[in-house]
């Protein structure tokens, strides 16, 4: 009796998994997997303390994020801190632990995650793949790897009913043997299966095709969700992302400021803004607040000390600045003359007309008027002249403004 209790359970939660993933698969909604904890801070320079993992991951949460990976338990004490700090209060998001397909690993993923609720926690198991890793890391057959991947994932389910298995060096790997690895890890229990391009090579055409190989090669594929995992070494991670959302990918995983390893990997305020100006090419949603965009990556950048590229989309300073005559009477008529989305959209603070040479008239008018000074033509013509011979690098704020404008006076 008691076994026949114990296959039944078994057999509602089975029931109960596969109905929440077709659920997710017919939604068309893209899930965002945040890695900024444990891919981004492994980038150089970037380690965070736990209370700063807590206040990163609190603010995620608010974005809305549908998991987090929240660090690699067996890695360090540090990682185990983190998370225990998060557990019980980071309720939304499902809290993830990285880990090599060894039970040692899982064991210390299930004890850092212990006391998260089993539908709001999950395990992430990685095994090298490719030619590569076969030969040169793991010296391992494929067959040895195979059941590799199967007794850990089998483990795991002892702990965990999420359960997420990426061959490591996924997109140098032959398609044949990973779209095995595949078949036989959703079999064994897993109910996400990654596709990590863990070197950055791939195009958004090859992308594409590594996708329709899986969704053709992987016939139990409907029992779990794809998720996939780009980095950014040809400066084409948030391209590729989109080329797998285009192709029926379900889960994406990015980072914050596009942080990481080498290059780092693909900016989740890159890919959630393409989504969102582009849905009718997409056509898929997500559930990810855009106005919390700009803050989140400003947040990211003081708690890591990485800084962000003046130019860097969404979080970057110049995002909604200019210093362009043309460009600025252009916004002072109609900020959509020269922006793709308003400021307030992202949660920036608004826009910038930065007074330099290239200035015009109208930029100069417009901030005399809002310091008090009555901006007359031949004033407004004055400074614009004298902004323009002051050296290189000059800033002008608004003191020197103000200067400028004593100075037009006088003379």
């Amino acid at each position: 009796m008691t076994g026949f209790i114990a296959n039944l359970r078994s057999s509602i939660r089975t029931r109960i998994r596969d109905t929440v993933i077709r659920h997710y698969k017919r939604s068309g909604v893209v899930l965002f997997s945040d890695t900024t904890l444990r891919d981004g801070e492994q980038m150089p320079g970037a380690t965070l303390e736990p209370d700063e993992k807590l206040q990163i991951a609190k603010a995620l949460e608010a974005a809305g994020v549908h998991s987090l990976d929240a660090g690699f338990p067996a890695s360090s004490e540090a990682d185990v801190i983190a998370i225990r700090k998060m557990v019980g209060v980071i309720k939304g998001p499902v809290l993830t632990a990285l880990c090599r397909t060894m039970n040692s690993d899982i064991d210390a993923a299930e004890s850092a995650l212990s006391e998260n609720p089993m539908r709001k926690r999950g395990v992430s198991l990685f095994c090298g793949t490719s030619p590569l890793h076969r030969q040169h890391k793991l010296n391992k057959s494929k067959a040895e790897i195979i059941r590799i991947i199967t007794d850990s994932i089998q483990y795991a389910g002892n702990a965990f009913r999420i359960i997420a298995f990426s061959p490591e060096d996924a997109s140098r790997t032959e398609v044949d043997f990973l779209c095995e690895c595949y078949r036989e890890a959703i079999d064994a229990g897993a109910t996400t299966i990654g596709f990590p391009d863990t070197v950055g090579i791939l195009t958004p055409e090859k992308t594409a095709n590594f996708i329709k190989a899986i969704q053709d090669n992987v016939p139990n594929l409907d029992r779990a969700l794809l998720a996939v995992h780009f980095h950014n070494d040809l400066g084409l991670a948030v391209a590729n992302t989109l080329s797998a959302i285009s192709e029926g990918a379900n889960v994406v995983q990015c980072t914050v400021n596009g942080i990481g390893e080498r290059a780092g990997n693909a900016s989740l305020e890159e890919v959630v803004m393409a989504l969102a100006l582009h849905g009718d090419q997409y056509k898929r949603t997500c559930r990810i607040d855009t106005t919390k965009l700009a803050p989140l990556c400003q947040m990211v950048a003081e708690l890591t000390g990485v800084a962000i590229s003046r130019m860097k989309p969404i979080g970057g300073a110049n995002i909604f600045a200019t210093e362009a005559g043309i460009h600025q009477d252009g916004l002072l008529k109609n900020p959509d003359t020269y922006l793709p989305f308003r400021p307030e959209t992202v949660g920036a603070d608004g826009i910038q007309l930065v007074l330099g040479r290239h200035s015009g008239r109208k930029a100069v008018a417009h901030r005399l008027e809002q310091i008090g000074v009555d901006a007359a033509d031949d004033l407004v013509a004055t400074v614009v002249e004298a902004i323009k011979r002051q050296p290189k690098g000059s800033v002008i704020d608004d003191v020197v403004l103000k200067q400028l404008v004593k100075d037009a006076s006088v003379a």
